[in-house]
């Protein structure tokens, strides 16, 4: 693939999960899912299993955390390994949320799923280093923030006061449908990555990259805080 192809598919994927981020299209439900999340009775699994990949693949700020995650992960045992940890933490707390019913503000979880993002630009670029010679646990980092991404769903959902007919299958299948969307998602930005990294530029860009992700966290983050101040 030719090397500016490349830099230009890169740079409107970027730019294009910056724009969708910042605003109500990270979480946003539209009319017709919360129609039916609000009159839904039962076990539902293959609609909830579709909402769920639905919401991952617009889930921005999900998938820019992950962006950062696998950016320099040359092995597929490693991309497999920081993704399944990341899983775990998110599904652990997606369930636990909604079915202990453990009520968290929105606008703080989806901060400091902001703050993973610039976390994880920041790391990526070497600021811990640099600037404190130290290197936190990588793993560790996302397990506890894949914590907090998964409160993040699970107040989505709670927003809904889902009926406990079926919960449990429900949200079986929608976390089922998280973990295709979010398979989808990786699937197209790897492919993006791993045919950049033969280019030369791949250094030079992945710091521009990796700016960006800590620029677009500190908008979202600063999005989130004010709604919370706001309301």
């Amino acid at each position: 693939m030719p090397t500016n192809v490349l830099k230009l598919a890169l740079a409107l994927l970027i730019a294009s999960l910056a724009l969708f981020s910042i605003g109500a299209f990270a979480h946003g439900v539209d009319d017709s899912t919360r129609a039916f999340l609000e009159q839904n009775q039962g076990v539902q699994f293959i609609p909830f299993m579709y909402i769920g990949a639905k919401h991952m693949i617009t889930g921005y700020d999900h998938l820019l955390f992950l962006v950062g995650v696998i950016f320099f992960l040359y092995r597929s045992k490693d991309v497999l390994l920081y993704v399944t940890m990341f899983t775990i933490g998110h599904s652990t707390t997606l369930l636990f949320g909604v079915l202990s019913d453990i009520q968290v503000n929105a606008y703080l979880i989806d901060a400091i799923i902001g703050f993973s993002v610039i976390y994880k630009g920041f790391d990526n670029l070497g600021g811990f280093k640099r600037c404190f010679n130290w290197q936190p646990n990588t793993k560790i980092a996302v397990l506890v923030f894949g914590l907090f991404h998964g409160f993040g769903l699970a107040t989505k959902l709670q927003e809904f006061h889902l009926l406990p007919d079926g919960l449990l299958t429900n949200l079986i299948a929608f976390n089922i449908g998280v973990e295709l969307g979010q398979f989808a998602a990786l699937a197209f930005i790897l492919i993006i990555i791993n045919a950049w990294r033969h280019s030369p530029s791949f250094q030079r860009f992945s710091t521009l990259t990796n700016t960006l992700l800590m620029s677009t966290g500190v908008m979202l983050m600063g999005y989130q805080l004010t709604g919370y101040f706001v309301n």
